[in-house]
C-alpha cells in the first residue's frame, strides 16, 4: 500500500490499503480438516477449511513469497536492484506458466518514474472466438520501500504482507489458468512496480491499454491478503463494495460470502489507494481491490517486521483455492455481469 505514516492516525489513511520448478496441477476435492478457535478469535480461515481445490498449497505459496520477500531483495524499491531480481524471478514464473508477454517484452517500462522500473505484464489469449477480444486483468503490485530506518539492526522492510501477499496469489492464479488454459476471455496478469510512489505502474499500464484501445471488462486487484480477518464472516473484503455487484456476482459463484463490506475501508476511501483505482478513472468499468488487511489484524505496515514469518500460508493458499473457481466463472460468463451501480 501506498505511503509511508509517522503515527496510527496516519495508519489509518494508509493509501490504499532465480528459477523454480512448476508444481503439478492437483484438481481433486481436498480433504476436510478441522480447526479450532482460541477464545473468542474465531478467524474467517477456520470457517473455510474445506476448499473447492487442492490446487495452491501453503508449501509452494510459501516458496514464492520466501523469495519475494527474503533480504536478499532489499525491499523491492523501484528502481532498486532488489525489484529487479523480482521482475526477473517473475519473468522466469510467467515462462513456466505458459503465460505469454502481452508486450514485446513482459517488462513494461515505467515512463512516469525518474528511474528504470517495470511493471510484469503476462497474458493468455481467450479460447471463445468472440470473448477473447474482452479482457480481464488480474493484477497485484509487486514493489514495496526498500531500506528504512533500523531496528534491532534490522532495515530491511520486507514487504511480505505489502504486497508479496498479493503479488504470490495473483501468480498462483497464473499458474492455473496457464496450465488449463480455461479461459474464454482472454487474461492480463499484471504486476505493478511503484505502486508506493503514487500507484504509478498501474497509472503508466492503463493508459499504454487505453492507446491500445482495450475492451476491458474488470481489472480485479489483490493486495495485502496475507492474514486472515478476525471475527468475520466473510474471507475478503472488496474496495468500493458499494460501487458494483462485484461481491453478490463473487458470492454468488464461490456460493458462499467469500467477500463482505468493511466500513472502514470506505471510511477511509480505499477504493482511489490501491492500483485498481487507474483502471476505474482510465476504463470506467468495474476495478476493485481484494484484501484482507483489516486495521487491527496486522501490526508491521510499512515496518521491518513484514516479514515472512507474519504470513498464514495456510490462509492464503485457501484464498487462492476459494477464488480459482469464481475468477474462472467470471472470465468465462456469456455476458459481462460484473457492473457498476
Amino acid at each position: 500500500m501506498k505511503g509511508i505514516f509517522k503515527s496510527l492516525l496516519l495508519l489509518l489513511l494508509i493509501a490504499s490499503c532465480g528459477v523454480h520448478n512448476t508444481n503439478e496441477v492437483a484438481l481433486k476435492k481436498s480433504t476436510p480438516t478441522t480447526g479450532s478457535a482460541q477464545g473468542d478469535q474465531i478467524t474467517t480461515v477456520e470457517k473455510y477449511l474445506e476448499a473447492p481445490l487442492a490446487f495452491s498449497k501453503k508449501e509452494r505459496v510459501g516458496e514464492i513469497l520466501g523469495y519475494l520477500a527474503s533480504d536478499e531483495l532489499e525491499g523491492r524499491e523501484a528502481g532498486s536492484e532488489g525489484i529487479d531480481k523480482a521482475a526477473a524471478y517473475i519473468e522466469d514464473l510467467f515462462k513456466n506458466y505458459g503465460i505469454a508477454p502481452f508486450f514485446t517484452s513482459y517488462r513494461d517500462t515505467l515512463a512516469n518514474f525518474e528511474k528504470t522500473t517495470f511493471n510484469m505484464v503476462g497474458y493468455i489469449e481467450g479460447t471463445d472466438e468472440n470473448l477473447k477480444n474482452e479482457y480481464v486483468i488480474i493484477g497485484a503490485h509487486y514493489d514495496h520501500i526498500g531500506r528504512i530506518a533500523g531496528v534491532a539492526g534490522d532495515d530491511i522492510a520486507n514487504g511480505a504482507n505489502d504486497n508479496g501477499s498479493g503479488t504470490t496469489a495473483v501468480l498462483e492464479f497464473a499458474r492455473y489458468f496457464g496450465h488449463t488454459k480455461a479461459n474464454k476471455r482472454s487474461v492480463i496478469f499484471a504486476l505493478f512496480s511503484a505502486e508506493e510512489q503514487g500507484l504509478l505502474g498501474s497509472k503508466h499500464l492503463a493508459d499504454r491499454l487505453k492507446e491500445q484501445e482495450l475492451d476491458l471488462y474488470t481489472m480485479l486487484n489483490f493486495e495485502m491478503v496475507g492474514v486472515p480477518l478476525v471475527n468475520k464472516d466473510y474471507m475478503m473484503y472488496v474496495t468500493g463494495y458499494e460501487n458494483s455487484n462485484l461481491a453478490e456476482v463473487f458470492n454468488a459463484y464461490g456460493k458462499d460470502k467469500l467477500v463482505g463490506f468493511l466500513p472502514t475501508a470506505k471510511e477511509y476511501n480505499l477504493f482511489k489507494r490501491s492500483d485498481n483505482y487507474p483502471f476505474h478513472e482510465t476504463f470506467g468499468v468495474p476495478s476493485q481491490t481484494f484484501c484482507t488487511f483489516d486495521f487491527t489484524n496486522f501490526d508491521h505496515y510499512h515496518k521491518v517486521g513484514d516479514e515472512v514469518s507474519a504470513i498464514d500460508m495456510e490462509h492464503m493458499s485457501l484464498l487462492v483455492n476459494r477464488t480459482i473457481p469464481v475468477l474462472e466463472k467470471i472470465i468465462n460468463a456469456p455476458t459481462k455481469e460484473i457492473s457498476y451501480k
